[in-house]
């Protein structure tokens, strides 16, 4: 039996198997991404605290001594073990190494792929009808949020993607979708552009602020930054049937409906949420880089399509 070996029977340490799924779950758990293992880092302590390691486990040291250069090398036999598990992992394909990682968003972090993902909801017993929803990142949706915002904005803007009349999905038009909404939704810092509400589940698997396509999926809006912002789930809402549109200068433009609406109405215990639409007269938040704000193009279709379609009703209805 190796020397190593013998430490660890000693100690008493957990299984490789045992470490990449403690290790997959935590991915999870943080957005699925951490960073490179280092002494005193949160999730390396996290993680043995969800193995339950004793503090001999954690703080034991392999020693390897280097005979050409006559010296003498110590390894937290904690951190080794979970470099393995990690390594093992990639190998596997179900995480992106650090090196990788760091070419495609220049950290250097350990990043679930849509493998590992698949493989986290199912030792955490989540539904694979959750997985659009989440916010956790993978390498494969990381390389289309890339593409998105590192593309130059069009001064002449389609914002009708028409190629979506073929209903199958595949999973490349999946991986757009998700890569659509994780680049608006961290465009705008994962808070809604007219309230600015910021908050995520208790679990922080998912956050509360939705990605709004400016011209709707129902019209064959394109999945791309240009034609999207981020809204809270009731802002969303009514901008979607049009309680209210953007002008050019980016600011809410208010249905006249309101006006004519019951007194008991649009409020949430005594808060007037779509009276105070005609009161928000300032510009909305937008994302700092002009190159992944909302397009006028997509913009102007809304205005006229869907928001000017009820004006042109509301006119209609008084004469």
């Amino acid at each position: 039996m190796s020397y190593e070996r013998q430490i660890f029977e000693k100690l008493a340490m957990p299984t490789r198997e045992q470490v990449e799924q403690v290790l997959i779950r935590t991915l999870l758990n943080h957005g699925g991404v951490i960073k490179e293992f280092s002494s005193g880092q949160e999730t390396v302590s996290e993680m043995a605290d969800e193995l339950s390691l004793s503090k001999q486990q954690r703080s034991a040291f392999l020693e390897t001594i280097y005979r050409k250069e006559n010296r003498l090398k110590k390894a937290l036999l904690w951190h080794r073990l979970l470099f393995r598990a990690a390594d093992s992992l990639a190998h596997q394909k179900f995480v992106s190494r650090p090196t990788q990682t760091f070419r495609l968003i220049g950290r250097k972090e350990w990043m679930l792929t849509e493998k590992g993902v698949d493989e986290a909801l199912r030792l955490c017993n989540i539904p694979d009808t959750e997985k659009d929803f989440l916010s956790i990142k993978s390498y494969e949706v990381q390389r289309v949020v890339k593409k998105l915002v590192e593309s130059r904005k069009p001064e002449h803007y389609d914002p009708i993607d028409r190629s979506k009349r073929i209903t199958r999905t595949t999973r490349e038009s999946a991986l757009r979708g998700r890569g659509f909404r994780q680049a608006v939704i961290d465009a705008y810092d994962c808070r809604c552009a007219i309230c600015r509400l910021k908050i995520k589940s208790p679990n922080s698997l998912s956050w509360e602020v939705e990605a709004a396509h400016i011209v709707p999926n129902r019209a064959l809006g394109r999945d791309d930054v240009w034609n999207g912002i981020a809204m809270c789930h009731l802002h969303h809402w009514a901008f979607d049937v049009g309680w209210f549109a953007l002008s050019d200068d980016y600011r809410i433009q208010s249905s006249p409906r309101i006006q004519a609406l019951p007194p008991d109405f649009g409020k949430m215990d005594g808060y007037e949420f779509i009276g105070s639409l005609v009161n928000h007269t300032s510009e909305i938040m937008l994302p700092k880089r002009s190159e992944i704000q909302p397009h006028l193009t997509a913009i102007r279709w809304h205005r006229e399509n869907v928001f000017g379609r009820q004006n042109l009703i509301c006119r209609e209805s008084f004469l």
